[in-house]
């Protein structure tokens, strides 16, 4: 998969890039990452992206030029991708979308600045809108950053366990994850439940399954009872 990352800032992304989970699918050939900095196709003496807007408002506003140039350029040079607008206005992105994008052979992604984009952004080019949530950034790098390790891990063989992936939060039943517990099997007084030493298999996934039923429960509903996730579902 490749993938572009349209950004002012290409030096603050490429450490995170390289390390952990999405260093290890450069390495293992699953990704490729392309940074273009759309600063570099600014069509002005002083290379500046951004205005002010039209009929007054604080801020700057990103430039329509840049971008289309930018894309234009990307689509030309490694063909056409699945284009992503980061923006407030879009859906809400989520694991089903993670798995969604994993289908893309080519996925682009543009980073806002400032107060945001011209509206002719939006109209010129086909984007699929998508947002982390609502909540104000400076800019769509970390939210670029999020969505490509949620979707990448998903990738075969990238986590190593090909269970990993399946066992996560946000699986196929929807449920978040279960208590995790390692050594020492007492810390401080807390100790690791019984069950999870048992060496009863069966009932370990039945434990599992309960803590995830009332985790979810608690988290989504306000509910601290699996019960109240089965009478919501």
């Amino acid at each position: 998969m490749l993938c572009t990352v349209l950004t002012l800032f290409p030096e603050a992304i490429r450490p995170y890039l390289d390390e952990s989970i999405l260093g290890i699918a450069q390495r293992m050939g699953r990704v490729r990452f392309h940074l273009v900095n759309y600063r570099d196709h600014a069509q002005n003496a002083h290379n500046t992206v951004d205005d002010r807007p039209f009929g007054g408002g604080p801020g700057m506003v990103l430039r329509p030029e840049p971008i289309f140039d930018a894309v234009e350029e990307v689509e030309r040079s490694f063909g056409p991708a699945h284009r992503i607008l980061l923006t407030p206005r879009g859906r809400r992105f989520d694991q089903a979308l993670a798995r969604e994008l994993t289908g893309h052979e080519h996925i682009l992604l543009c980073c806002g600045r400032y107060e945001g984009f011209d509206e002719r952004i939006r109209l010129g080019l086909q984007w699929d809108e998508v947002s982390l949530g609502d909540f104000v950034l400076s800019g769509g790098e970390l939210p670029a950053l999020a969505i490509l390790e949620a979707t990448l891990r998903l990738l075969p063989g990238v986590l190593g366990h090909e269970e990993s992936a399946v066992q996560d939060s946000f699986g196929a039943d929807g449920l978040l994850d279960h208590p995790h517990y390692t050594r020492p099997r007492v810390f401080r007084d807390m100790a690791v439940p019984d069950v999870l030493l048992s060496g009863d298999h069966g009932a370990v996934e039945r434990w599992r399954r309960e803590q995830r039923e009332r985790i979810t429960a608690r988290a989504r509903f306000g509910a601290d009872d699996r019960r109240s996730t089965q009478q919501r579902n």
